[in-house]
């Protein structure tokens, strides 16, 4: 592939993917943590509920939540309102907001590997480390983060691409400002209207060979903690 097929506008655009990706993977590790392992620690009617609404995004048309998401983010509505009596600017069509849906939309990729991570471990080492006087927080950074590193990083990877791989929401919310929403996937998507197939090729060629270097790695980790979480029980 040449490299006079990517123009400054798609190399911008690999960009800004890349960089949503990882404000929106580094912003999930840390949110999804403490949700993962409450939904670890049970099986109830309320547990039931938040891991089916998490885990919406996995059947919900992305087209579909980034219509209610657009209608959340509009200056008229509640939140909208708020944020103006705040003083900040809509997050309609910025990336701000495109941080918000992907996060959204990203969340079950992340909550899911790190709730099996926990769960695999169970609470018998935090049971122990109570009993030798160790804070929750101690348990937690010295005994249950290193033993769900491997979740860490199966969670940390498939929200990653996942998140590089969005369309729908990303379109929805964003729309396609260059430099700003137009993110990697919409850039395609222009290639393809203007009938640049060549130039759609070279990015999606990038992508392709990035998805299948993420999965490869994914499913290259067969140890037990390390398991891809669509496989695990």
């Amino acid at each position: 592939m040449s490299n006079t097929l990517l123009s400054p506008q798609d190399i911008t655009a690999l960009w800004l993917t890349f960089k949503l990706a990882t404000v929106v993977t580094l912003a999930l590790l840390i949110l999804s943590t403490p949700l993962a392992l409450w939904l670890s620690r049970g099986e109830d009617r309320l547990r039931a509920v938040i891991q089916a609404t998490v885990a919406l995004p996995l059947v919900l048309p992305p087209t579909v939540l980034g219509f209610y998401l657009l209608i959340a983010f509009s200056p008229d509505s509640v939140a909208g309102q708020t944020l103006s009596a705040l003083g900040i600017p809509s997050l309609a069509f910025s990336f701000p907001g495109l941080v918000v849906a992907s996060m959204i939309y990203s969340l079950p990729f992340v909550v899911q590997p790190l709730t099996n991570a926990f769960r695999n471990i169970g609470q018998r080492p935090a049971e122990v480390a109570a009993t030798l006087g160790a804070t929750p927080w101690t348990t937690f950074r010295l005994i249950t983060l290193p033993l769900a590193k491997p979740g860490y990083i199966t969670a940390a990877v498939l929200g990653f691409a996942h998140t590089v791989g969005e369309f729908g929401v990303v379109l929805m919310i964003g729309g396609n400002i260059s430099g700003e929403t137009q993110v990697a996937s919409v850039q395609i998507y222009d290639h393809v209207e203007a009938l640049a197939y060549p130039q759609a090729h070279a990015l999606s060629l990038i992508l392709l060979v990035f998805s299948f270097a993420v999965l490869s790695l994914v499913y290259g980790r067969r140890t037990t903690g390390g398991r891809p979480w669509l496989n695990q029980g």
